[in-house]
């Protein structure tokens, strides 16, 4: 074996290295990519739902705030 035989096995095997590092990562990546799809999907109907309850609470809230002020006059120019 010569020096050229030696570095050839030794640069295959390096490159077979690197690219099963590169396949386990590229997996990985996957599979965090999928986990963050779910989270924002999550977050995103979570915020349509925070969304409307709080639509539908102003709906409410702001007859009461009305007819709460009117009877606080009310009282006042009864008294």
């Amino acid at each position: 074996m010569d020096a050229m035989e030696i570095l050839v096995i030794i640069l295959s095997t390096f490159l077979a290295i690197f690219l099963l590092v590169g396949i386990i990562l590229t997996v990985l990546l996957v599979r965090v990519t999928q986990q963050i799809k779910r989270i924002t999907g999550t977050a995103e109907r979570t915020a349509s739902t925070i969304e409307s309850a709080v639509t539908n609470f102003t709906k409410v809230s702001s007859p009461l705030v009305i007819a709460k002020m009117v009877k606080d006059e009310f009282n006042k120019r009864r008294k």
